[in-house]
């Protein structure tokens, strides 16, 4: 074997340096670790921590690559093994970084005082109270319960998801003056609703740290007391872009789109870059309003992020969905059609929105194209697929893929389904086959099954059916005054006078009230297609 001579390996050593502070994706990072082997560096030490480091913390995207990586490291040193459980407890499986603690331990590795706080970081989003529990006792066992790190994380974990009791002791004993401390127990507090206690810590803290406000606000968010978090949001010395998402999603789950639109507006103004859950709670706020003119902007801010104009799957799928909600089916299948990677929620989200938009042949063709993939249609597929062939009519086919969501997926279907299925046969006007069909299901129909079979009743005219439908709504909901009204427009469209009177006089016996303006086939509609979407 030939050895490269120490100057040699100098020069490579600072190439290898130089090319690091370019790795800012996950392409780079594998030129790097190619150039890193054709250069003789993937023995060195130095050399596979940091690719270790940057794989599993820096670049958060390429976790799996870490962990392919540190498999094929023999007897990774201490850091290579925190740095695998950092990066996994913060990744979208937290459960790997338990996992890799239990391995360490097997290969005897002594961990240190940096190994625990990401274990329970782990433990706390999993929620595992048994798991964290041990890991609090293998702490003591280690000699690291005073450790400031480990001492705030067990309060954080305490606090969030274990005995509250316990934190509180820790927090006491050598947590007071911490502001991590205070933080992590405000926290705990706010996840449990309790804002009185964590409104009470956080105005004793001599200190504030930005953590410590942003789940103050955060936690007034959640219970929906927008003015609190407003108080607060504008009493903070400096604010960050989770600062700012906090209020736009507060704004955006209260409905209130307009000021969540303001407070993006004003968030640019000063500067502050915008990110992904910025831009998802935006979207969000788009499709519930029919902003589509806030959408367009919103993406054409997305894709300035990237000047490839390639955007990420989960903000991809909200833009299909922001666009399919809008009305603009095809910025819709614009977007799907420029996702370089895609997953079963994009599929879904063109499905659907395609069915929903009117495109019941697209969406049809591109369920068959989905099947031809990697990807497996789920429950949500199938609503997409059903909604299509009710829509236009393909009865035939509609029932075909009811039994192949069944016989070939083996998914078992649950009131949507159902749902859409009798939509399928009322809209066709096949009222006895809904009718039978409904009896058939294995699920208790809901009201929403029934009124969709009361409003096809009133539609082709069919009393008996319309009256039973009706019975089976007035057990599971009596005062709602559209299922009066339907049953009602039945007699009269059928020349039955007496009995439209005889419902309407037990609708004023019943103290219900009719709605002005009320149209009971747009209810109808109304009511399912939220049924469907929900």
């Amino acid at each position: 074997m030939i050895r490269k001579s120490s100057a040699s390996q100098s020069w490579i050593f600072h190439q290898r340096s130089s090319l690091w502070r370019s790795c800012k994706n996950f392409r780079s990072l594998k030129q790097i670790h190619a150039r890193m082997i054709v250069d003789g560096f993937n023995c060195d030490r130095g050399a596979l921590k940091e690719l270790v480091y940057a794989a599993a913390v820096e670049l958060q995207t390429s976790i799996e690559y870490a962990h392919q990586l540190f498999d094929q490291i023999s007897e990774p040193d201490l850091f290579m093994w925190n740095t695998m459980i950092r990066g996994s407890a913060q990744s979208p499986k937290p459960w790997s970084a338990v996992s890799i603690y239990s391995k360490m331990e097997r290969h005897f590795v002594k961990p240190d005082h940096y190994t625990f706080p990401f274990v329970l970081k782990a433990c706390t989003r999993l929620s595992w109270i048994n798991t964290g529990t041990v890991i609090h006792g293998k702490i003591t066992k280690h000699g690291f319960h005073w450790n400031v790190h480990s001492r705030n994380a067990l309060i954080y974990f305490h606090a969030n998801c274990g005995d509250i009791a316990i934190a509180n002791c820790l927090f006491d004993e050598s947590g007071r003056g911490d502001v991590v401390a205070c933080s992590a127990l405000i926290a705990g507090y706010a996840k449990r609703h309790n804002l009185v206690a964590a409104r009470e810590l956080f105005d004793e803290m001599p200190m504030k740290d930005l953590v410590s406000w942003n789940v103050m606000i955060t936690g007034y968010v959640k219970q929906g007391n927008m003015e609190c978090a407003r108080e607060l949001f504008y009493s903070v010395p400096e604010r960050d872009v989770v600062t700012w998402n906090a209020m736009i999603s507060g704004y955006v789950l209260k409905g209130e789109h307009a000021k969540a639109f303001e407070m993006y507006e004003e968030m640019t103004s000063i500067g502050e870059r915008p990110d992904n859950v910025t831009m998802l709670s935006l979207l969000s706020a788009c499709a519930d309003s029919g902003n589509i003119d806030m959408g367009e902007t919103i993406h054409r801010s997305i894709l300035g992020i990237d000047d490839a104009g390639v955007v990420s799957i989960f903000l991809g799928n909200a833009l299909i969905d922001m666009y399919s909600k809008c009305g603009s089916i095809r910025k819709a299948l614009d977007v799907f059609h420029r996702m370089r990677e895609r997953d079963e929620a994009s599929w879904n989200s063109i499905i659907v929105g395609l069915a929903f938009g009117g495109c019941m042949e697209n969406s049809l063709c591109l369920f068959e194209e989905m099947r031809r993939t990697k990807f497996r249609p789920n429950e949500i597929t199938f609503v997409g697929v059903l909604i299509a062939c009710s829509h236009s009519g393909r009865v035939d086919e509609g029932r075909a893929y009811f039994e192949l969501m069944k016989s070939r997926y083996k998914i078992q279907p649950n009131l949507k389904h159902y749902g859409c299925m009798v939509d399928l046969y009322a809209r066709a006007g096949l009222l006895n086959e809904a009718f039978e069909f409904i009896k058939s299901m294995k699920l208790e129909p809901n009201a929403i099954v029934w009124r969709t079979l009361l409003g096809a009743c009133r539609i082709h005219g069919n009393i008996e059916l319309g009256r039973h439908a009706n019975k089976e709504l007035l057990k599971l909901r009596q005062g709602e005054s559209g299922d009066y009204v339907l049953l009602s427009n039945i007699y009269a469209e059928s020349g039955e006078w007496r009995s439209a009177e005889n419902v309407r006089n037990l609708m004023d016996g019943s103290g219900v009230k009719k709605e002005r303006g009320f149209s009971s086939i747009d209810k109808e509609n109304d009511e399912l297609l939220g049924f469907l979407l929900g």
